[in-house]
């Protein structure tokens, strides 16, 4: 596969975690190894727990437009027409009440602008995806297009000039590591990404997908290629990479076209 050139055709972060993603066309690595700005905020109930996807289905139905020059976002609910804009440093009470309105619970709105709020805090670099793969899994369900799969999948750095789950290449066997290079961005990719229950809904109703499930771990099996490490895999249901990035890449920047290069590969001792 000497022709395959891997590069970055698509860059997204999530400024609020769970709500929608805003595409950008370059980011800066943070010293946690996260994105700038990528899951910045979140929001909370009472007891200290995220509101997302995972605990409550209504959060599909929020639309919401970040602008991350004004640090401004519009919301509003799917199939309505009134947009609420909100400062979410200065306005954040506001923002608050309307989201706790529409959950029916009280709502806080938390922020961490040095490492935000991701899902696997040890591994808390941005996910990898190819467009190839999002392509084949959107041909297993008849009714999905590409961009509702890669809604549903959400990962931040999509790579093209690639087949369908190349990017199964970026992890090896437990406790390694496989080294590469985003740019001049360091990477260490560490594990293929378990799935949640959000994945099965439709990402602006939150209507799930009869036996998705069922469908993505009976193809991902069929479909997973020869030369994977299979045994990441203790059940089918991943997909995309989760990575680490060294403090030695904060503050460097990642770009749409940056060519995705493999160094080594790092056995456990």
């Amino acid at each position: 596969m000497t022709d395959v050139i891997p590069y970055v055709s698509r860059l997204f972060i999530y400024p609020i975690k769970s709500l929608d993603k805003v595409g950008i066309e370059n980011t800066t690595v943070l010293r946690s190894g996260a994105l700038k700005r990528d899951r910045e905020f979140a929001i909370f109930d009472r007891s200290g727990r995220f509101v997302n996807g995972k605990r409550n289905e209504r959060i599909h139905a929020i639309r919401s437009e970040f602008d991350l020059e004004t640090n401004t976002v519009s919301l509003r609910v799917q199939q309505t027409d009134r947009v609420n804009v909100f400062h979410v440093e200065t306005e954040r009470e506001a923002l608050e009440y309307w989201l706790g309105e529409f959950f029916g619970f009280p709502v806080e709105v938390k922020q961490n602008p040095d490492a935000g709020f991701p899902d696997d805090t040890v591994s808390p670099g941005p996910t990898i995806i190819s467009t190839a793969t999002l392509e084949a899994i959107a041909s297993w369900y008849p009714g999905l297009d590409v961009e509702e799969v890669r809604l549903r999948f959400r990962s931040n750095i999509e790579i093209s000039g690639v087949p369908a789950f190349w990017e199964d290449r970026l992890f090896t066997e437990a406790e390694g590591t496989v080294h590469f290079q985003i740019g001049d961005v360091q990477f260490m990719g560490i594990n293929p990404c378990q799935r949640c229950v959000v994945i099965t809904r439709d990402s602006k109703t939150g209507v799930a997908y009869p036996n998705f499930q069922k469908t993505f771990v009976a193809q991902r099996r069929t479909t997973l290629p020869a030369w994977v490490e299979r045994s990441r895999f203790n059940h089918f249901y991943r997909l995309a990479i989760n990575t680490r990035l060294p403090i030695t890449e904060e503050g460097k920047t990642i770009c749409i076209g940056n060519e995705l290069r493999i160094d080594s590969y790092s056995s456990p001792s």
